[in-house]
């Protein structure tokens, strides 16, 4: 993945990230009542809260969660044009997948209901990790070519 892909893809995933923070703060909790009105309520942290309530929660995490990484995207695309490491690539893949995996299993699990999605949702969780621990080996150990 080189510097142009990152950026581009990172600023795409971004402007997403928006337009989904907005969805969910300006039209999805009339849907999420209506939809999950009948559902069981769900347990939070030992609190059981309305399903339509944790939906909504989970579809803003989603969104926020791809903000983060689409700027870390755009952080390996900047890295990438500063110095040479294997590390840059790899990086880029795990919060490009990331993204995927975990914000949009969030997504379309708030959506359809589905709760095996749910399942999914962690692998893209350690694909962020492993990315950022990626980004940290590189700092440590890529080659510099450029002195910033």
């Amino acid at each position: 993945m080189n510097d142009r892909v990152c950026l581009m893809l990172g600023a795409v995933l971004a402007g997403l990230s928006v337009g989904a923070g907005a969805f969910a703060a300006h039209g999805l909790d009339g849907y999420f009542k209506d939809k999950y009105t009948q559902s069981e309520p769900r347990e939070v942290a030992g609190v059981k809260i309305p399903a339509a309530q944790k939906y909504l929660q989970d579809f803003k995490t989603g969104a926020e969660y791809q903000m983060y990484h689409a700027l870390a995207l755009m952080l390996v695309g900047l890295l990438v044009q500063s110095s040479r490491s294997a590390a840059w690539p790899v990086a880029g893949w795990c919060f490009l997948l990331g993204i995927l995996l975990f914000s949009g299993s969030l997504y379309v699990l708030t959506l359809t209901g589905q709760r095996w999605l749910g399942a999914i949702v962690p692998i893209g969780g350690v694909l962020f990790l492993v990315g950022w621990g990626t980004v940290a080996y590189g700092v440590c150990y890529g080659t510099r070519t450029v002195t910033l």
